[in-house]
């Protein structure tokens, strides 16, 4: 599947350091040498190894210990920056200040950062304002390497079929997303042969302190985490793999999973155009990786996010009107079928819900559990607004509504968002925030900058639904009619919490923007059958 040898062996020699640094066997100094190598051949591999490279390690990326009180600057910072500099040094700057060959999209993302910088005069603290806004820089300039590298794919000519950049991106998402959905079973099943103390001792104070730096380490142990789902006495896994919390894991998955269903399904979908029926498609044998299909959503179930639970019903909605959409416009049969043969697997993750209860309500950390309906009332606490979750989130809402009444115009500054709650700033790395994306991008920037993130998501959305339904690829086909999905599943959880945010999702969710941005419009050969 993937022939680039060197860039495979490195990876595994990554995976492997990785594993051995995580887990203590060595001592956590070794990630300085880790990133040097890393460092090293980012910047000597010709760009296209390089991005897919960073894609395909994005959960193994590692905070380096660089100083007792400084041990989180996580290497992909770095890789970012190098990454973009060997873009520049093929583009030159010209290519960055033409304003005016900017896309839409592009001129509202330069308009979002324009509103960031200026919301850093109101805020409080300026260190956080500024920082928050770098961040968000760092990880853009991923994005705009991923862009620039489809954008000449596409210009090539190159399809899946000759090993073209989009269709090797697409196989490089599909390795992560993998590898934290094995991590994530191991897990689970670490669950049965330990208690909790020693669970926390080897994720809070080992695995994570090496992930993430001793600060984090101490805020999930200390002050709180989102890794178990608490019943009385009785408690049970909510599983987080890799990431720092159970929220922004499954986001990851699900931005992940378009890539697994297009290796997947692609014998499915591999007829030429106008022939494949939705029944050939049903009868017909998917590649046995579907196998990973299933798992992802498996264990998106089991990170016990009740907000990816519900806004899977969001998804169904969105199912509903994309078809409607594409009888009205007379959409080609064959993507109809095609999109309605993914949109299929729903049921397949309504039905995990069957496999998730036996494991939800299991006796883990060596406790029996005496009330088989755990399960059952995690999955009624989602419209139970007396549940001490809901109810703290509809105060903090209100407040949050409040917030952005009185500052519509730049809020109380970006990375400030713990002064809408009269918090100290710290607690922001600790998780405070709105637990709605777009309410937490409002009170911390504006009103105007909501606007300008929801217009640019909408472009997203419909350059999704346009690249589906004008793809003649199947791979992409695939690709592009998944999007469709889990792409809102991931909005519409964002409803309820801010976890896109996480460094890991927000990656992967830039890459996967880009990718669908940058593929140039083609023409759609509408025909009703």
């Amino acid at each position: 599947m993937l022939k680039n040898s060197l860039l495979n062996k490195l990876f595994i020699l990554e995976l492997v350091l990785f594993g051995l640094i995580v887990t203590g066997i060595l001592p956590r100094e070794t990630s300085i040498l880790l990133a040097l190598g890393l460092v090293v051949y980012i910047s000597m591999a010709q760009i296209e190894d390089a991005t897919l490279f960073f894609v395909r390690s994005i959960p193994l990326f590692i905070a380096i210990p660089i100083t007792a009180n400084y041990d989180n600057l996580n290497v992909w910072r770095i890789l970012s920056i190098i990454l973009f500099l060997k873009l520049a040094h093929i583009t030159g700057l010209k290519y960055f200040l033409n304003f005016r060959e900017y896309s839409k999209h592009a001129k509202l993302l330069l308009i979002i950062l324009f509103f960031a910088v200026l919301s850093t005069i109101p805020a409080i603290d300026k260190g956080a304002a500024i920082t928050r806004v770098i961040f968000f820089v760092n990880i853009s300039l991923v994005g705009m390497v991923v862009y620039y590298l489809v954008g000449q794919d596409m210009f090539g000519g190159k399809t899946s079929k000759h090993g073209g950049f989009r269709a090797r991106l697409i196989k490089n998402i599909a390795i992560p997303t993998i590898i934290v959905t094995v991590v994530g079973f191991i897990q689970v099943a670490s669950t049965y042969f330990i208690d909790i103390y020693q669970f926390m001792r080897i994720w809070g104070e080992g695995i994570q302190m090496r992930q993430f730096g001793v600060l984090w380490s101490e805020i999930a142990v200390r002050l709180g985490n989102t890794w178990f789902a608490y019943y009385g006495d009785q408690l049970s896994l909510r599983v987080f793999s890799l990431f720092p919390d159970s929220h922004s894991f499954p986001q990851f998955v699900l931005l992940g999973l378009p890539a697994l269903f297009s290796i997947a399904l692609l014998r499915i979908t591999n007829y030429e155009l106008n022939t494949a029926s939705l029944k050939k498609m049903i009868k017909a044998r998917a590649n046995m990786s579907v196998l990973w299909v299933v798992a992802g959503m498996l264990i998106a179930i089991l990170s016990g996010t009740r907000g990816i639970w519900a806004a899977s019903i969001g998804v169904l909605i969105i199912i509903t009107g994309v078809i409607y959409w594409t009888y009205k416009t007379k959409v080609d049969t064959y993507y109809k079928n095609i999109f309605k043969y993914i949109s299929l697997y729903m049921l397949v993750f309504f039905l995990l819900f069957a496999v998730a209860y036996p494991i939800f309500v299991s006796p883990q950390f060596l406790l029996s559990k005496g009330d088989w309906s755990l399960f059952g009332e995690r999955i009624k606490s989602i419209i139970d607004f007396g549940e001490t979750s809901n109810s703290q989130r509809i105060e903090i809402w209100k407040a949050s509504l409040e917030s952005i009444k009185n500052r519509p115009l730049l809020g109380v500054g970006i990375g400030n968002f713990p002064v809408v709650l009269n918090q100290n700033i710290f607690l922001a790395r600790a998780g405070s925030s709105a637990h709605n994306i777009y309410l937490h991008i409002a009170s911390e920037m504006g009103i105007l900058t909501l606007v300008t993130v929801i217009w640019f998501l909408w472009l997203v959305f419909k350059k999704s639904y346009y690249n589906f339904v004008s793809e003649k690829d199947p791979l992409m086909t695939i690709y592009f009619s998944a999007t469709i999905l889990f792409i809102p599943w991931v909005l519409i959880y964002s409803l309820t919490d801010v976890a896109l945010f996480d460094e890991r999702s927000l990656l992967l969710f830039v890459a996967t923007v880009a990718l669908i941005l940058a593929t140039p419009p083609l023409k759609i050969e509408s025909k009703a059958k």
